[in-house]
């Protein structure tokens, strides 16, 4: 029983709530940190791009941000399945503080993606398949965040989000492999796990360091978000009331 007791310590709201207080500020200042030497060595360092000249560079935003963006979806998506499935509160709160992010890390994906696309494509929008499934994402985090907060009874909301997100899930491996799928203008991958990178060394260390960053801050901001949930769903919980310096209901 000791191994379940240790993976559960922290699925308690109270105890998510002071563990995430700790470390919310080690996730801001690794965000600024990373994110600092990755724009740095993205914009400053690495090569111009003999293709694609200086527009090249927004591509250490856009890509991080799309990866976040699919990544975020799934991770929400399974959050708000276990907290369906095993009526778990804290799993339910944690999906809905990431659709918000994953909503955010969509749209930089596709406003970044607007500007690369224009001296690239000579145009800011294209109806690629790519590009298209990836505007249908941020619909489904937009859709998620107006169904839950739409719903008065938490439970209920909690359900209905969760099923949305588990349908909406099957949009991310239809985002991944479309360049494979359909002829598209959207180039390929750059960085795979199967083959080596077909970018310069500096211009990948600029990549995974934003792709750093952007984790760390979207810990920092899910935490955060998570934590005024909590607050917001056990007010009247002993804790909270100790926690606010205010008598619990009932007592003088």
């Amino acid at each position: 029983m000791k191994i379940p007791l240790q993976f559960f310590t922290f699925a308690a709201p109270s105890r998510f709530y002071q563990l995430a207080g700790h470390l919310i500020p080690w996730f801001y200042a690794s965000a600024i940190l990373f994110a600092g030497a990755g724009l740095y060595i993205g914009f400053f360092v690495a090569p111009t791009d003999a293709t694609q000249g200086q527009a090249y560079r927004i591509i250490f935003i856009h890509v991080p941000a799309a990866w976040m963006s699919m990544v975020l979806y799934l991770v929400m998506a399974g959050w708000a399945a276990v907290g369906w499935a095993l009526n778990a509160r804290l799993a339910s709160m944690v999906a809905r503080a990431l659709a918000p992010t994953g909503a955010m890390f969509t749209f930089l994906a596709l406003w970044t993606g607007a500007f690369w696309g224009k001296p690239t494509w000579g145009a800011w929008w294209v109806w690629d398949a790519r590009l298209t499934s990836e505007l249908i994402l941020l619909f489904l985090y937009l859709g998620y965040i107006a169904l839950v907060e739409s719903i008065d009874d938490t439970r209920r909301a909690d359900h209905a989000g969760a099923l949305l997100a588990l349908i909406g899930a099957i949009n991310v491996p239809i985002i991944y492999f479309s360049v494979r799928w359909w002829n598209t203008l959207h180039q390929g991958a750059t960085i795979s796990m199967t083959a080596a990178p077909k970018m310069a060394s500096t211009m990948l260390t600029a990549m995974l360091l934003m792709t750093i960053a952007f984790w760390a801050y979207a810990f920092a901001v899910v935490f955060t978000r998570t934590r005024a949930i909590i607050l917001e769903r056990e007010k009247n919980a002993q804790w909270v009331q100790a926690l606010t310096n205010k008598p619990t209901q009932g007592t003088r």
